[in-house]
């Protein structure tokens, strides 16, 4: 029995440099109409419709002259028809296959929400953010959960959750804690390339925004706490795997610190400065 055809949103701001990697890695592959991909362009001021234009009427782009993710996810839901549904982001990339065996995993009674496996592609990233990595890579919460994958894919029932939650800074968190370990899946025949900092600064800026939105949501009274990871985590794992210990330190180190960043825009509740990582959009020498 043949799955339902999938619609694929996929907000961008300014992603001029990436999107047509995400976008070919989809349509190669893919039947011709197998997909519905709309990609909406928000507030951008570069080449982001022009790039995404120019894959024909695979691709169908909407524009927004208001540079929010929330918004676009909000317009490329009503433009949208059917499930399954994935929410990609669009510096991300992803497979015609990773995008069916997601849409099959929905097919299965009770799971209402599907994410890829991670494959972080570290070229060209610094000894720090590769060290803060395989430690975050390692972390139960981060195994388990729908973050940081820069897709969800969600059936009928999926989205009538997502849909009933508060526009918070963390949409992918919020997704992700909006469903039981029971109702979600993580699919290892499903990849995503996730690209993350190549330097330790915009490690840094990622990690302020981090701590800010998951502060955002543990302030809130509509939607349940999200998971932490505290000391007591970084020493179990570091006692299971004694070679970690360094690694575990800069990990901690870096939670430290991005806490202590993140003070300013906490105390103003300031959820909406998004602090953009430009490092992991650029091009490194010697990559093809």
């Amino acid at each position: 029995m043949p799955l339902p055809e999938a619609t694929l949103v996929v907000p961008a701001h300014n992603e001029a440099a990436v999107i047509g990697r995400l976008l070919r890695g989809l349509l190669d592959g893919a039947a011709p109409g197998e997909f519905s991909v709309l990609v909406v362009a928000n507030g951008c001021t570069d080449d982001t419709v022009a790039v995404s234009s120019a894959f024909g009427p695979d691709v169908t782009v909407l524009e927004s002259p208001v540079a929010s993710k929330a918004a676009a996810l909000k317009a490329g839901d009503a433009a949208a028809s059917g499930f399954p549904r994935l929410y990609v982001d669009a510096d991300v990339e992803l497979t015609a296959s990773g995008v069916r065996a997601l849409a099959a995993a929905l097919e299965r009674s009770g799971t209402h929400a599907a994410a890829p496996a991670r494959a972080l592609d570290m070229t060209g990233a610094s000894w720090p953010v590769r060290w803060y990595y395989d430690v975050w890579t390692m972390l139960p919460s981060v195994r388990e959960g729908l973050f940081g994958r820069g897709v969800v894919a969600v059936d009928a029932e999926g989205h009538r959750r997502l849909a009933a939650l508060p526009s918070v800074m963390a949409d992918d968190l919020a997704a992700s804690i909006a469903f039981t370990a029971a109702e979600r899946v993580i699919v290892p025949e499903a990849r995503v390339v996730i690209r993350p900092s190549r330097t330790f600064a915009d490690l840094l800026r990622r990690r302020v925004r981090a701590v800010t939105s998951v502060t955002e949501v543990e302030g809130r009274d509509d939607m349940p706490a999200p998971p932490r990871t505290g000391l007591s985590d970084l020493v179990r794992l570091t006692r299971s795997r004694p070679s970690l210990a360094p690694k575990t330190a800069l990990f901690a180190a870096v939670a430290v610190l991005a806490k202590l960043r993140a003070r300013r825009a906490v105390r103003r509740g300031d959820y909406s400065t998004w602090l953009r990582d430009e490092s992991s959009r650029t091009q490194p020498t010697g990559e093809a």
